[in-house]
């Protein structure tokens, strides 16, 4: 099993989290927060209602609401973190309403990672910098095996081009920069596959969307039942990343300056219609599923990206497979619906997943 994030290491840290508000940016706020980091979240306010961010009770006085365009914001929420760490997750995150709002995505994802890595040209005590972006970065070529690190960078609808672009803005940067006794903080990009877990309330997301179903009793519609994608638990990522920065901080972090894949095991690269029946099981019993016959704009058939990299420089692998993946996430929606606590229900999962196949 793969390497844990180290809370030795985490203790006293300081750390500058954009996105915060997102689902992937609560998980990993109130993750860091148990490992004894001091967290500065910034972020927009959260999209949905409900939403995770609130359900945990991220503390108010280290939130700060901005937009990633703003420089001032983005440089006041510097000046209040003094961060050692930046993970930089703050983005727009679906493909679908790309099509509906391109300038904004390109906007956000793109301009807003320059505009994060200008305000860390400016922080001189930063020392490492993880800047998410996404497996759709790469130039899709619907081939059946992964995508390693070095295929070119692409994207067919706007939130897989935006994020393909924000992974040369940060290798341009980074080139520019950063090294070399230009700037002490070590750059690195991260591409992880589709998560899954308790606590995402996104429109147009498929796990929402089938929970959503299944609380009332109706069949789940599904745009493609045969697509498939590298699933995962929203911990396995968020594990790489808190791996990653561990590694960019140390003595020879120069080495791990660049980007890297977190992604499952292949046979967990499973269609969709897969989900929606694992999950209906999980759940105790769903209304099944049904093809919508709507006209839906493009989106890739095959997706999966190789993290051997990852595994063999970083310590790092998937604790979960897929059925025990999404036997969590059905359970955490199921608990909640019931009146359990959100935060209760996430802390519990993160400390689940720490000693999973570890040695005692």
């Amino acid at each position: 099993m793969g390497t844990l994030p180290d809370p030795a290491f985490w203790a006293g840290k300081s750390v500058l989290l954009t996105g915060h508000t997102g689902f992937k940016g609560a998980w990993l706020a109130l993750w860091l927060e148990t490992l004894g980091a001091r967290v500065v979240g910034f972020g927009l306010p959260p999209l949905t209602r409900p939403n995770l961010f609130e359900r945990i009770g991220f503390p108010p006085e280290y939130s700060r609401i901005g937009d990633i365009r703003d420089p001032r914001a983005l440089g006041d929420a510097f000046a209040v973190a003094q961060p050692d760490i930046v993970i930089h997750m703050a983005a727009r995150a679906l493909v679908r309403p790309s099509y509906l709002d391109p300038v904004g995505t390109f906007s956000v994802n793109t301009m807003g990672t320059v505009h994060l890595l200008e305000a860390v040209r400016a922080a001189r005590d930063v020392r490492a910098v993880v800047v998410v972006t996404s497996d759709k970065a790469y130039e899709n070529r619907e081939w059946p095996y992964a995508y390693r690190e070095t295929e070119a960078m692409g994207g067919h609808d706007p939130y897989s081009a935006s994020k393909g672009c924000a992974e040369l803005v940060t290798n341009a940067y980074r080139a520019s920069f950063f090294g070399e006794g230009r700037h002490p903080a070590r750059i690195a990009s991260a591409r992880a596959g589709n998560v899954v877990g308790g606590g995402d309330w996104s429109q147009d997301r498929l796990v929402p969307d089938i929970v959503r179903a299944f609380e009332n009793g109706e069949s789940v519609e599904i745009r493609s039942a045969h697509a498939i994608r590298p699933w995962q638990h929203v911990l396995e990522p968020l594990a790489g990343y808190l791996r990653l920065a561990e590694c960019l901080f140390g003595m020879d972090g120069a080495a791990f300056a660049e980007g890297w894949n977190f992604g499952p095991a292949d046979e967990d690269c499973r269609p969709v219609s897969y989900l929606v029946e694992r999950l209906s099981r999980g759940w105790g019993g769903g209304a099944g599923w049904h093809l919508s016959q709507k006209t839906h704009p493009h989106e890739a058939t095959y997706l999966k990206v190789d993290a051997s990299k990852a595994r063999a420089r970083l310590g790092w692998d998937r604790r979960l497979p897929l059925d025990a993946a999404l036997d969590w996430t059905a359970a955490w929606y199921r608990d909640a619906a019931a009146g359990a606590d959100p935060r209760a229900l996430t802390e519990a999962q993160i400390a689940r997943y720490g000693p999973l196949g570890s040695k005692p």
